[in-house]
């Protein structure tokens, strides 16, 4: 298995996490990234673990857009 670069495992599962939480949701990327007041490419990036090292602001943002703790999205 080939290692990815910039490979983040506390990264991944943050992008894993706020997939799923916002897909349980019912919400497009593009709605999250609104209701974050971020931008798209934010949320894609993280989600798709191509922005390994997300500020705890953004994350802040995104977990109260989904109605969630930051630690929900850290599990």
């Amino acid at each position: 298995m080939e290692e990815s670069r910039g490979s983040n495992p506390l990264g991944s599962t943050i992008g894993k996490n706020i997939k799923r939480f916002r897909q349980n949701k019912g919400l497009s990327q593009d709605k999250l990234s609104k209701l974050a007041d971020l931008s798209l490419n934010t949320v894609v990036k993280i989600e798709l673990d191509e922005s390994p090292n997300p500020t705890i602001e953004t994350i802040q943002r995104i977990a109260k857009a989904l109605g969630v703790s930051v630690d929900d999205l850290l599990k």
